[in-house]
C-alpha cells in the first residue's frame, strides 16, 4: 500500500517488489501518491475507486501502468454508482475530456475552434450555474 505517509525510499522498495519476480497480486495506491514517479509495469488492471475532479490527475495515475517495459494489455476500471456524487464527477470528467480533445486534441483542434461562430465561442466559455 502506498499513500502520502509512505516515505519515498519505502515506495521504491514496494514498487520493485511489485514489479519483481515474486508474485504480488495487487498494489493499493492513493490517487495522489500513486500518480507520480512510479513505474508499475507489472500492473495490467488499474482500478480507480475514488474519482478526482481533474481528469489529468486520473490520467497520470493510470499512466503509471503504461510505461516502457509494459508487455501486457492494461485495462482501466472506474466504479461509478448511479445517483451518487461519483456519477456527477464521472459526467463532468467525460465532458472535460471531450472539451479538451475538441480544443487541443490531435487532428485539427485549432481548425475546430476557428470554425465556431462568436455565439458558439461565448456559449463554450459561459459559466453555467
Amino acid at each position: 500500500m502506498i499513500h502520502g505517509g509512505v516515505p519515498v525510499s519505502r515506495r521504491q522498495k514496494l514498487v520493485d517488489k511489485f514489479n519483481g519476480e515474486e508474485y504480488v497480486p495487487f498494489m493499493i495506491l492513493s490517487l495522489k501518491a500513486g500518480g507520480t514517479g512510479l513505474n508499475l509495469t507489472a500492473a495490467n488492471h488499474v482500478i480507480h475507486f475514488d474519482r478526482w475532479w481533474n481528469p489529468a490527475v486520473e490520467n497520470q495515475a493510470t499512466d503509471r501502468a503504461y510505461r516502457i517495459g509494459q508487455d501486457k494489455s492494461v485495462i482501466v476500471h472506474r466504479f461509478v454508482a448511479t445517483g451518487t456524487i461519483e456519477e456527477k464527477i464521472d459526467r463532468m470528467l467525460r465532458e472535460k475530456r471531450e472539451l479538451a480533445e475538441n480544443v487541443i486534441g490531435a487532428g485539427g483542434g485549432e481548425q475546430w475552434i476557428t470554425e465556431m461562430s462568436n455565439e458558439e465561442i461565448m456559449n463554450l466559455m459561459k459559466l453555467e450555474i
